[in-house]
């Protein structure tokens, strides 16, 4: 059997199974890849090869999974996020690419005269261990790990209530060698940190109203501590907003993702809290995906 002849085994198993076409056809070259543990120039170039013992098997297996609509990360057990690859399992969100949004425009306001670590911010510099940038709800670690890797000089501790996750996140960390994040459990801020320069956070916001609309990959198989946030999705959202008044140093920042329709209850939450709104960012799809806010300079 050639890697092509597999591949168009599995996606028959899938198109059965109810995927569209071109959906069968993309999850069953990531299923095959996997199988052969190769990068996708690989499968490119040498699909048309004789496949060594066991890759059949392998792939149908891992097809039937699919064929439930378990997630293809959960089977193949990595996400790219932001150029790297992370593990994943069924304790932690899959990475999504709108939540590079979030690394993005905490690398921007790092990168501001009037930022955390620039010369014209609230103190000047920040000391020897840089600023300190907490992410709230870090499931997989990608976040955190990804912002202590591109801004070496922060200082990260990243938080979740689930053990398991933190686990997850670890992992990630001595594998990609993000040695210096601190991991906490905790459900939003860990007790005794204060004054941070940034709080970044992707809560849980999918309303638990809408949980019989979503995709069965998601409903059925993702964790819904970290999907859910209350019956109109904005409990956790909310919590981040009163910890970051509660937790920023003056002049700080909150960089946080939000869902689809969310951005005026959500803008309306920072300003009632008395945190400055700075901007909203948009998604790829046009969709109001995070929301910038800062500390007033003189905390109350």
């Amino acid at each position: 059997m050639t890697g092509l002849e597999g591949a168009n085994a599995a996606a028959r198993i899938l198109l059965d199974a109810g995927f569209l076409p071109d959906d069968a056809r993309r999850d069953a070259a990531v299923l095959a890849r996997h199988s052969l543990g190769w990068s996708l120039t690989d499968w490119a170039t040498r699909n048309r090869e004789a496949m060594p013992d066991g890759f059949a098997e392998r792939l149908l297996i891992s097809a039937r999974r699919r064929a439930t609509r378990e997630p293809v990360a959960y089977i193949t057990g990595v996400r790219e996020f932001y150029g790297r690859d992370f593990r994943v399992t069924s304790a932690v969100l899959i990475p999504r690419p709108e939540t590079e949004g979030l690394v993005e425009e905490t690398l921007r306001v790092l990168s501001r005269p009037d930022g955390p670590d620039g010369p014209s911010g609230p103190d000047g510099p920040s000391g020897p261990d840089g600023p300190v940038i907490l992410d709230v709800g870090t499931g997989s670690g990608c976040v955190a790990i990804t912002l202590a890797l591109e801004y070496p000089r922060a200082r990260v501790i990243a938080t979740d209530v689930s053990a398991a996750a933190l686990e997850v996140a670890r992992e990630n960390a001595r594998a990609l060698g993000a040695n210096r994040v601190e991991f906490m459990e905790a459900s939003l801020v860990p007790a005794g940190v204060s004054d941070v320069d940034i709080i970044v956070s992707n809560p849980p916001y999918v309303p638990q109203r809408h949980r019989a609309s979503l995709p069965a990959d998601v409903r059925e198989y993702e964790p819904a501590l970290a999907l859910f946030g209350g019956e109109h999705g904005q409990d956790v959202i909310a919590g981040v907003i009163a910890a970051a008044r509660r937790a920023l140093r003056p002049g700080g920042w909150l960089i946080m993702e939000i869902g689809d329709g969310q951005v005026d209850v959500v803008t309306h939450a920072v300003r009632d809290a008395g945190l400055h709104l700075e901007c909203v960012q948009a998604d790829l799809q046009d969709i109001s995906r995070v929301i910038v806010a800062r500390q007033p300079a003189s905390a109350s």
